[in-house]
């Protein structure tokens, strides 16, 4: 009788939370993680500001007042314009491409044991390891040996070199959690490969996809030592702020990079919300 009822109390302590060094809370490691944090947003906050400073000289730098003149005229710089639209026009094929490519990469190497398994890692890993300056000047010398003009085209295809190991090592990592019973399952109740791969793999691969494209699709815009070895005649966004910055960095450069970051957000914050409604 006695053992019968002392166990649910000791249950109850089990389970109640207990108190002490766990439950207090640590201020030194939420402070820690503020300036962290703040150290990462402050150059953006900078940026953010200075878009809507009442600059009258080249050099933005100096604080001189609030205007919107720079976000009415965005487009005043036809040189400006046309390397944004380059840069934007490369990231999103880049990000089509480099999914396209890198998808089934990482669903073989998530899903099957073969030989050369281990190589193809290794090879993966090494892309991503690999200095930029090495793989751009290793494409520029592919290129000349080729006798490949360079320019946009060769922009392209460097950019989608870099970019595939990217979404290949994501799709995988997104393989780790997939039950390979779910398509069994699927195909035992009369679905073929093709649809248990529709309707089961592909949903559940579907957020490390998108999460991979969107990380090729920051990686190409903002990429400046590739692009520079490769793009001959082509001048991308960030080429054309290299250049710039020896004169002056004009107030719509930081107006686009605005643009460019809230795009980002909304679209890293919309990829958060619908994984979270499809795990709901």
């Amino acid at each position: 009788m006695t053992t019968h009822t002392a166990a649910p109390a000791e249950d109850t302590a089990a389970h109640r939370p207990r108190s002490g060094r766990r439950g207090r809370r640590r201020p030194t490691l939420t402070v820690c993680t503020w300036l962290v944090l703040a150290w990462l947003l402050l150059p953006i906050a900078v940026m953010v500001l200075f878009g809507f400073n009442d600059t009258h000289s080249k050099v933005n730098f100096t604080w001189q007042g609030f205007t919107l003149t720079w976000y009415r005229h965005l487009f005043a710089i036809p040189n400006l314009t046309s390397a944004l639209v380059n840069s934007l026009t490369i990231a999103l094929v880049v990000a089509v491409a480099a999914t396209l490519l890198g998808t089934p990469i990482g669903l073989a190497l998530g899903r099957h044991r073969f030989r050369g398994r281990g190589s193809v890692d290794l090879l993966l890993f090494a892309a991503i390891a690999a200095p930029e300056i090495a793989l751009g000047a290793a494409l520029l010398s592919l290129f000349i040996v080729l006798g490949v003009p360079r320019g946009y085209a060769t922009v392209l295809i460097a950019h989608v070199a870099f970019c595939i190991p990217y979404v290949a090592i994501t799709v995988r990592a997104r393989m780790a959690g997939h039950d390979p019973t779910l398509e069994e399952a699927a195909r035992d109740l009369g679905a073929g490969p093709w649809t248990a791969f529709r309707l089961v793999t592909l949903p559940m691969l579907l957020p490390g996809v998108v999460s991979g494209a969107l990380l090729c699709f920051a990686l190409s815009i903002d990429d400046y030592v590739v692009t520079s070895f490769n793009a001959g005649r082509t001048v991308t966004f960030p080429l054309w702020v290299y250049s710039a910055s020896r004169t002056g960095v004009p107030p719509q450069v930081n107006v686009m990079g605005t643009l460019i970051f809230a795009g980002g957000l909304i679209i890293a914050g919309a990829n958060v919300l619908f994984a979270r409604r499809r795990a709901a």
